[in-house]
């Protein structure tokens, strides 16, 4: 009996150990395939993590680039839209202005147009109408020295009848002295000299004495005589336009005649001028 028992015993034995090997190498297997899964399974889903976030990480800040660029354009579009709107309003209150401003403009253009003739136009030094064959006007008045002087109180002579503008200015200083100068020269020709202007008596005195002027020289304050021989009217000095007498020396034979008129005075030979002629 204890040797079936044994035999029974080492029958099991064997195979529960193949059992429990084979148990054993399913489990092993089964681990291995585990393992297998889970080696795996961490690196899928660490592939799948790493893939996932990258891709969420670096869209991300993509996506916030976009947004942030268009947040930019957004400005730009309202400023090129603003002066737009500006032209548009600049240009129809232009357009509503037009009409209003062409009568303006066409008075504008026709005063400049006027200024420009006037200034182009050149200007007409005043002569007198008197010429050489004309009767000499009849002339009278006082002198320096109270005496009254007439164009009839020299029979036979010719008269040096001379019209100057001012006493004791320069350029009527020099003519008044080249006179005096060849006073007795003219006297020898048969020449009596008078000096017009527009001074009074006092100031005749004054530019006489000063001077030593051996001729009349008639107080004509009331311009009766610059009138009469038409020496009065506009002149130009230094660029100022203006009435004043015009320098102007008439020669009229004993006849009563103009022999000459001499316009263009040449002060400082006018006694030459005047015997050239």
């Amino acid at each position: 009996m204890a040797k079936k028992v044994k035999a029974k015993k080492k029958k099991v034995a064997p195979k529960k150990g193949k059992k429990a090997k084979a148990k054993k190498g399913k489990a092993k297997k089964t681990t291995k395939k585990k393992v297998a899964k889970k080696k795996s399974s961490p690196k899928k889903t660490k592939k799948k993590v790493t893939k996932k976030k990258v891709a969420k990480k670096k869209s991300a800040p993509k996506k916030a680039k976009k947004k942030v660029t268009k947040k930019k354009a957004a400005p730009k579009k309202a400023k090129k839209a603003a002066p737009k709107k500006a032209k548009t309003v600049k240009k129809s209150v232009a357009k509503i202005a037009k009409p209003i401003a062409k009568p303006v403009e066409v008075m504008d253009v026709v005063t400049a147009v006027s200024n420009h003739t006037a200034k182009a136009a050149p200007f007409k030094k005043h002569a007198t109408h008197l010429k050489a064959g004309d009767h000499a006007p009849f002339f009278e008045g006082v002198d320096q020295n109270g005496n009254r002087v007439t164009s009839l109180d020299f029979p036979g002579k010719n008269i040096v009848l001379f019209f100057y503008p001012e006493d004791d200015t320069e350029t009527c200083t020099i003519e008044s002295c080249n006179l005096r100068d060849e006073f007795k020269y003219l006297s020898d020709n048969n020449y009596v000299v008078i000096g017009v202007s527009p001074d009074s008596v006092e100031s005749h005195g004054r530019f006489a004495d000063k001077y030593s002027l051996p001729y009349p020289l008639i107080a004509d304050t009331d311009k009766n005589i610059i009138k009469a021989y038409n020496v009065w009217g506009p002149k130009q000095l230094f660029g100022r336009i203006y009435d004043g007498l015009l320098r102007t020396t008439f020669v009229i034979g004993f006849e009563g005649i103009i022999k000459s008129v001499i316009t263009e005075v040449d002060a400082a030979n006018h006694a030459r001028q005047i015997t050239s002629l």
